[in-house]
């Protein structure tokens, strides 16, 4: 079989684990708060606290895997993942859940960047978008089965159990890629970067830990607020180092490549929407609307399997649209659909619902399809490494802030009504303004040229006269 079909399948039984491991918590949250004993939007911290592992730890694996090999980083991050599985079950606090998530982070920070740098550096520029929907599809069956999975199980047992799944799926994968999956060294790694490590690594800690803590939970407004003025000074700081040493753990240079400068900003912007959906849909059904969470979670798995349809669309599509329409038309739908969550109600026939989420589902696949394969356009193999870590560490921040932003616009709703108590009209405010926030990504992709990642997508473009186009070649993505 060859590289383009067989790695793909391995690496996404990483994939498969995190997002299935993801779903299920979303459809869980109530009820693992109750069992803790805290509020459901505190939760939001078990959430972005997995999130700050993601972005502390993503911008070395890329160097990690060029160092000691892909296979040997690989199948060591699916160990630790598995360990902080382990520890969720056994988590009887809100503060030792918080941690268990971030050893999960830790584990996963390394797993699904490090697996498509070996994809990405294994097979030819004209099967990325294939390669890269192939290894999407067997990880979408995770948040198919994750949802209503998650539901049945907290409903008619302990959600303790959901992490148990983590485990027979972890040890496949170790096996399949001690097998299969190259080791794959670059010869002359260069020394780490340890400054900007931690520079980079306690700014997105603090800064995300500080948005995520901002509210009644856990520690107060004052050091919240002090967490996010400390992590963006270290962030600022890490921008004066990075332009002074030959090289960063995040190779900030790379965002003078117009079409991976353009996938990354306006896939950030997108993903802020995006983000929020796990934590305010199970939210809305089960706080807002009053139902358990198997039914909840029998509701919002559709999305997943909208998700998993389009997998199978995408390159086509993008033979026929070219990655600039696309992305930009897409953009303003796929924000539409995380709108439209915020019309629901109560009495919403579940069927619309169904309906809503399962092509709010393709659409949002589709355009995640075209932002991975479009950022590497242009970028060599010996930067590939470089490119995964920044745009993978920017997409957990993008993914967090999103969940901050959601939580923190739905606290706003409540407390507007008089007090603190969360009801089902206080969703569709957090929803708008998520939403709102991932349209603006359709303005960025308007700076892609009309030819950019052609050669990727099999578009083919008319050639019209140099004066019409008042784009620069640099962006073409020859």
């Amino acid at each position: 079989m060859r590289p383009s079909r067989l790695l793909p399948l391995i690496i996404a039984t990483a994939l498969f684990m995190e997002n299935t491991d993801s779903t299920v918590i979303s459809t869980s949250l109530p009820m693992i708060a109750q069992s803790l004993g805290t509020d459901p939007i505190a939760l939001k911290l078990a959430l972005t606290s997995y999130l700050v592992s993601l972005a502390i730890f993503i911008p070395i694996s890329g160097w990690m895997a060029d160092k000691y090999g892909a296979r040997t980083i690989f199948t060591a991050a699916i160990g630790v993942f598995m360990a902080g599985s382990l520890a969720c079950a056994g988590a009887n606090s809100l503060e030792w859940f918080v941690i268990a998530r971030f050893i999960q982070g830790a584990g996963g920070a390394m797993m699904v960047p490090v697996g498509r740098l070996v994809l990405l550096r294994s097979v030819a520029r004209s099967e990325v978008v294939q390669a890269l929907a192939t290894l999407t599809i067997p990880a979408l069956v995770g948040p198919i089965v994750g949802p209503p999975l998650g539901g049945f199980i907290t409903t008619y047992f302990d959600w303790r159990w959901i992490f148990f799944i983590n485990i027979p799926i972890g040890i496949l994968g170790i096996v399949l890629a001690t097998i299969y999956v190259p080791n794959i060294k670059e010869e002359d790694t260069p020394p780490l970067d340890v400054i900007g490590f931690l520079l980079s690594g306690f700014g997105f800690a603090l800064l995300m830990l500080g948005f995520a803590s901002g509210g009644r939970h856990l520690i107060p407004a004052e050091i919240s607020t002090g967490c996010v003025v400390i992590g963006a000074i270290c962030l600022v700081l890490y921008v004066v180092h990075a332009k002074r040493t030959p090289y960063p753990v995040l190779h900030l240079g790379l965002l003078k490549i117009p079409t991976f400068r353009i996938s990354v900003v306006g896939g950030f912007l997108f993903r802020v929407g995006i983000g929020a959906i796990p934590f305010l849909l199970p939210l809305m059904l089960q706080v807002g609307f009053g139902l358990s969470p198997l039914a909840s979670g029998s509701l919002t798995f559709i999305a997943a399997v909208g998700a998993l349809f389009m997998k199978t669309m995408a390159k086509r599509i993008l033979e026929r649209t070219g990655f600039r329409r696309l992305l930009i038309i897409n953009a303003f739908i796929g924000a539409a659909f995380v709108a439209a969550n915020g019309f629901f109600t109560p009495e919403t026939p579940h069927w619309l619902i169904m309906i809503i989420l399962l092509v709010g589902g393709c659409f949002r696949s589709l355009q995640f399809t075209s932002l991975n394969a479009i950022g590497y356009a242009e970028i060599s193999n010996r930067e590939m490494s470089y490119a995964t870590s920044l745009s993978s560490a920017l997409q957990q921040v993008s993914l967090s802030i999103g969940v901050a932003f959601g939580a923190f616009v739905l606290e706003t709703a409540a407390s507007l009504d008089g007090d603190a108590t969360i009801t089902a009209a206080d969703f569709g405010p957090a929803f708008w303004a998520v939403a709102t926030v991932s349209a603006l990504a359709g303005f960025v992709f308007i700076g892609l040229a009309p030819t950019a990642g052609a050669e990727m997508s099999g578009h083919r473009i008319v050639k019209e006269k140099p004066a019409s186009t008042g784009l620069g070649d640099g962006m073409s993505g020859r």
